[in-house]
Parts: C-alpha cells; sequence; structure tokens
C-alpha cells in the first residue's frame, strides 16, 4: 500500500511558476513509475507527465512540454513537478499517482496509487 500527498499547489499569474510535490509513504516509490495528472471543472481526468522509476526517462503531453518538469528524489520517496510559464488553461486540481509497470502509462486506470490531488488556479 501506498500513500501519496500532494503539495504546493496555488494560485499563480500567467507566466508564473509553481513546483508540485508528492511525498509518498508505505512503500518506497522507486518501486513504482510515477505520475502526474489534472482534471479542470467539467473535464476528465487528463495525464501530464510521467517518470520511470529511476527517473532518466520522462514523458509529457504535448501542451507541457517545455514548460513542465517532472523528477523525482527516490531517497527521499518523493516526485516533483516544475510548472513554468503557466497558462490559465493549466488551472485543474493535479493528482499524484503511481503505477507497478510503465505500459499504457498515459492512462489514469492504470494507476493503481492516488493522492487527494492540490488545487493550481493560474490568472489571466
Amino acid at each position: 500500500q501506498v500513500q501519496l500527498v500532494e503539495s504546493g499547489g496555488g494560485l499563480a499569474q500567467a507566466g508564473g511558476s509553481l513546483r508540485l510535490s508528492c511525498a509518498a509513504s508505505g512503500r518506497t516509490v522507486s518501486n513504482y513509475f510515477m505520475g502526474w495528472f489534472r482534471q479542470a471543472p467539467g473535464k476528465e481526468r487528463e495525464f501530464v507527465a510521467a517518470i520511470s522509476w529511476s527517473g532518466p526517462r520522462t514523458y509529457y503531453t504535448d501542451s507541457v512540454k517545455g514548460r513542465f518538469t517532472i523528477s523525482r528524489d527516490n531517497a527521499k520517496n518523493s516526485v516533483y513537478m516544475q510548472m513554468n510559464s503557466l497558462k490559465p488553461e493549466d488551472t485543474a486540481v493535479y493528482y499524484c499517482a503511481a503505477k507497478g509497470g510503465s505500459d499504457s502509462y498515459r492512462v489514469s486506470a492504470t494507476y493503481r496509487y492516488w493522492g487527494q490531488g492540490t488545487q493550481v488556479t493560474v490568472s489571466s
């Protein structure tokens, strides 16, 4: 069992930055492929970014490439997402998630563990 707790959300202006953190407990995150998803009001949850177990491989949805950076610190049992050049369309609840394998990493249903989410609001 893995418990995930996100933090770092808040209000930012367009063009600003936020850094999300995901702290894990229960089991070491080094055993898991980690992802970030987001869900805006009235929309489905969508894939944002993912990172492999040791961190050399990262994956992003096209809309955040070049602006967001996912990273992990297995020694701290944590995953991060640096979000720069924020846009109003980035406004959503952001969720951290963990899965055992890397297959279908863009599909939320393949992730076993989820955090409670953290709100990110970007004003224009």
